[in-house]
């Protein structure tokens, strides 16, 4: 009669305890994966994180992630680089982000370079913004217009300084 109860209690207890979940595969699958700092959470340096990165507690230091979360209560005192942003914290440093959201809640001190940007009724920004795409263009026409004329910059030069005096003295 005990027997019997052994015999089934056995067989019953391998079904019951489930197996161990996959493990996820190495590499760079970044989807669905984030990382908390909590607000209990003093970070004191640098955070550079693949995943993406959800902050409410205080950061001494620079922040680089692929997408971040600022809570309201949070507090980063740093540079903030990032893909795209939702910000509803204090944030003391220079903002970078391709897709940036300014919460009403946001207190930014510092500049600000975007690609798009949403500021909602309430969030404060003390400090210069600057379109990403348009520093990137701008850049780059200004060496153009110098390189076409480089090679013969100084006969260009001298040419119209010599049209300029030709012509005054005439």
């Amino acid at each position: 009669m005990f027997n019997g109860n052994k015999g089934r209690s056995s067989n019953h207890a391998s079904p019951t305890v489930p197996p161990a979940p996959p493990m996820p595969p190495a590499g760079n699958n970044k989807r669905g994966m984030f990382s908390v700092i909590g607000p209990d959470v003093v970070v004191t340096g640098n955070i550079s994180a693949t995943a993406d990165l959800h902050i409410d507690g205080r950061v001494d230091g620079d922040v680089n992630c692929g997408a971040l979360a600022q809570g309201a209560d949070s507090q980063i005192f740093g540079n903030v680089k990032a893909e795209s942003a939702r910000l509803a914290g204090s944030i003391e440093g220079t903002v970078s982000v391709k897709q940036l959201t300014v919460e009403r809640s946001a207190k930014i001190t510092g500049d600000v370079e975007y690609e798009n940007i949403t500021i909602e009724n309430g969030g404060h920004i003390d400090g210069r913004l600057k379109h990403m795409s348009a520093v990137d263009v701008a850049a780059p026409e200004r060496p153009r217009a110098v390189e076409t004329g480089s090679e013969n910059k100084p006969s260009v030069f001298s040419t119209a300084s010599e049209g300029s005096t030709g012509s005054e003295a005439a």
